[in-house]
């Protein structure tokens, strides 16, 4: 009977295994029934899949340029050409190219800048809730230091001191973003370090680092990809405000920002110069936005 009993009886590892794939069968559901979620979904969809392809979606080269052609109103207006959908700016250039192009430029700064921030915060926010003591104390003094400066003007002081450039504004607005992570992963740690799981692995002999990387980090996951996706938005947002200021990512790139600071002195005569660019940071940070926040319910077990 005991025999029956033992092989009757699922492994413990099976158990976890199944839990997690029930929980993440609910994430997904609860995701799917959501029209937001799914809107969300298919605008970055839109915008990710331009952005890989660009060489390949785009009708011109962005950077070509003919004054015979400046200002081309978009192909529903009056004098409208169907060769450039969205029309061309004050020397010529498509639009629709320069859009398509600048979607790259922000995913990469958007995604790259949370990379950087992600890895210094959590590593920070680890040690700060699991090691706790001086430790705890001098980088959560450097957090509350940093948090106090204006994260947009830290910035603007950085990248005029580097210059501007791609690699430039991606490590300033990921060196200056990731105080978020730190407090919200300690925070987490300290809840978690007391727990019985946590005691069990110290009652084997785990040591710090596995207790870290294997017990607790794991359990910070939904936070950390929440944040995450929204800080994407926000680092798209800075880069965009960058830009407009004039010291984004140089000339080399075509990017939203710069296309919204270069179209503003023609507004009145070419309202689409600043208008579709954008449209276009607009619809790209609310579907982040709306996919971060309805994951963040999806990931939730006390939200029906």
């Amino acid at each position: 009977m005991a025999m029956a009993i033992g092989t009757l009886a699922p492994p413990m590892g099976a158990a976890a295994g199944s839990a997690r794939a029930a929980e993440r069968s609910r994430v997904w559901r609860k995701l799917a029934r959501n029209p937001a979620a799914i809107g969300g979904c298919l605008i970055l969809l839109v915008v990710v899949g331009a952005a890989i392809f660009a060489p390949y979606v785009a009708p011109h080269e962005p950077t070509r340029q003919s004054l015979i052609r400046r200002f081309t109103p978009p192909v529903w207006t009056a004098g409208g050409k169907a060769t450039y959908v969205l029309g061309t700016d004050q020397v010529g250039r498509d639009i629709l190219s320069r859009m398509i192009h600048g979607a790259r430029v922000s995913l990469m700064v958007g995604v790259a800048a949370v990379l950087v921030s992600l890895t210094v915060g959590v590593t920070l926010g680890l040690m700060s809730g699991f090691l706790q003591g001086r430790v705890d104390t001098v980088i959560m003094t450097v957090v509350d230091v940093t948090l106090s400066f204006p994260q947009l003007l830290l910035a603007l002081a950085f990248v005029a001191a580097l210059g501007p450039s791609l690699l430039t504004i991606i490590v300033v607005l990921g060196l200056t973003g990731w105080e978020r992570y730190t407090r919200v992963v300690r925070a987490e740690v300290l809840a978690l370090r007391e727990k019985d799981f946590v005691e069990a692995a110290r009652a084997i002999g785990a040591s710090s680092t596995r207790t870290l990387l294997r017990h607790l980090l794991p359990n910070t996951f939904s936070s950390i990809i929440v944040m995450s996706t929204l800080q994407v938005a926000q680092a798209i947002l800075q880069e965009a405000a960058l830009s407009f200021l004039g010291v984004g990512t140089g000339s080399a790139y075509p990017t939203w920002g710069q296309m919204i600071a270069l179209g503003r002195d023609f507004v009145t005569v070419a309202w689409w110069l600043p208008t579709f660019p954008g449209l276009a940071i607009l619809l790209t940070v609310l579907a982040i936005n709306l996919v971060g926040d309805r994951l963040r319910d999806a990931l939730d077990p006390r939200v029906g």
